[in-house]
């Protein structure tokens, strides 16, 4: 064996040794079952399937369009819909589905949130700020021209009322609710019947709280005017790295399909397909006590924190209804740092978290409604924020009480300055109870003997 070659196996067996021992955290990541990787690694990794199912511009797809088409009963089933593509291969892909259903193809017009308040650097405009380009998946690849909705700083959410002005004043061709910061459900009701007004669509960006939609919790965006969903299929949804778009019109079905094929890719992630299919076999089992119990731990991980001198955002609307938790760490800024700076601090003691921009960043304030402080506005790369997620040490086996234990290792690093390396032999002791995916089928012959049903 060549020495790249080993080398290559030395990374790979460091990085699980590294997770093996770690406390991961990271709102956009969750864990795979044994079953959901035994699919992933099956011989659809080599394939070729451009099209839909039954109209192949390939030959050998016969098996591959049965797995998909169960694939898609059952994201139709889980989400209570009528349509439902399994081919996009991100939740960036599924945006830009509909982005090329429902926009013009140049200059169209789109409210969604601003980076900075929640939003996704896929939902951004190509665009100069602060002297410097903001590259955009909307702006850069569509040519949309974005006005932002108006953001309640206090209460973490789109703002209704000053959305409603902006909206009947910039008239776009379609409003896009989700985030990336996503800490409550969003008023899509209020908003879509505004809508309506002037014939714009309803486009919801679903990536992190796709599973919690699922399972029954969050809010219904089908049911409350979206006219479609984009989804990350590896988040609170834990399944392999795809995405996916859901609707429940039959009438934007064909819009939907040519707007992303051949309009967006050529062959899509054919093994993934597959893993996504089991992933949501479990979900359909498991997810309404998963995502319960995502939710309390996310609920209890704030409290904790709060509890422990770290200031969580939201205490009075208790904190969060997702899987996510924001922190505003500015206070610490003269004796620990910012946000990249803690970032660091925890990942050297195997707590892997990501840092992340606050809507007063952009202001160099130091909380909501605050006035532009005398600091200089923030950068992504060490901002005043943190953001936390709880999908995954849930679906470990990790509940409430363990929500405590963890604020305890951020409050040593964090407020007690302990040395990383002392709290890291700390993290392992209590990794090691925390080992076996749960809220699965435990061997991949009972997923597929669930998958026979279909």
């Amino acid at each position: 064996m060549s020495r790249k070659l080993e080398n290559i196996r030395s990374i790979l067996n460091e990085h699980h040794e590294m997770f093996k021992n770690a406390i991961p955290l990271i709102a956009s990541e969750n864990i795979t079952s044994p079953a959901v990787q035994e699919a992933c690694n099956s011989d659809f990794s080599h394939r070729y399937a451009e099209g839909w199912v039954g109209q192949r511009v390939y030959a050998g797809c016969k098996y591959i369009d049965q797995i998909e088409q169960i694939c898609m009963d059952l994201t139709k089933e889980y989400f209570n819909c009528c349509f439902a593509d399994v081919r996009p291969v991100s939740g960036v892909m599924a945006n830009l589905v509909l982005y090329n259903a429902f926009t013009s193809r140049n200059h169209g017009k789109m409210c969604c949130l601003a980076i900075p308040k929640g939003g996704h650097i896929s939902h951004a405009p190509y665009q100069a700020s602060s002297g410097r380009l903001i590259y955009g998946t909307a702006g850069t690849v569509r040519g949309l021209d974005v006005k932002y909705l108006a953001f309640d700083e206090e209460n973490m959410n789109i703002d209704p009322d000053r959305s409603i002005k902006i909206i009947r004043e910039y008239e776009p061709e379609m409003i896009l609710f989700g985030a990336s910061v996503f800490l409550f459900p969003h008023p899509v009701k209020e908003l879509s019947d505004v809508a309506k007004e002037f014939g714009a669509s309803i486009g919801y960006d679903a990536a992190h709280v796709a599973g919690l939609i699922g399972s029954g919790y969050f809010q219904d965006p089908l049911r409350e005017g979206a006219d479609a969903v984009s989804l990350s299929c590896h988040k609170t949804l834990p399944g392999p790295q795809t995405g996916a778009v859901i609707a429940d019109r039959e009438d934007l079905v064909e819009d939907l399909q040519n707007a992303a094929f051949p309009a967006l890719f050529s062959n899509h992630h054919l093994h993934n397909v597959a893993g996504l299919a089991v992933a949501l076999t479990e979900m359909l089992e498991f997810g309404k006590e998963y995502h319960k119990k995502v939710i309390e731990n996310a609920k209890a991980f704030a409290q904790a924190l709060n509890e422990r001198g770290l200031k969580v955002l939201c205490e009075h609307l208790g904190f969060t209804e997702s899987h996510q938790v924001v922190v505003d760490i500015t206070e610490f800024e003269k004796t620990v740092g910012l946000g990249g700076d803690i970032e660091r601090i925890l990942e050297e003691a195997n707590i892997i978290i990501n840092r992340n921009l606050l809507p007063w960043d952009i202001r160099g304030a130091s909380g909501p409604g605050k006035e532009k402080g005398t600091a200089k506005p923030r950068h992504y790369m060490n901002p005043g924020g943190l953001r936390l997620g709880t999908s995954e040490v849930t679906r470990l086996g990790m509940g409430k009480s363990e929500m405590v234990d963890i604020a305890e290792f951020f409050k040593k690093l964090i407020i007690d300055k302990q040395d990383p390396k002392k709290i890291k032999e700390g993290v392992a002791a209590f990794k090691k109870d925390f080992q076996e995916v749960k809220y699965c089928f435990q061997t991949p012959n009972k997923a597929y003997e669930y998958l026979k049903l279909y």
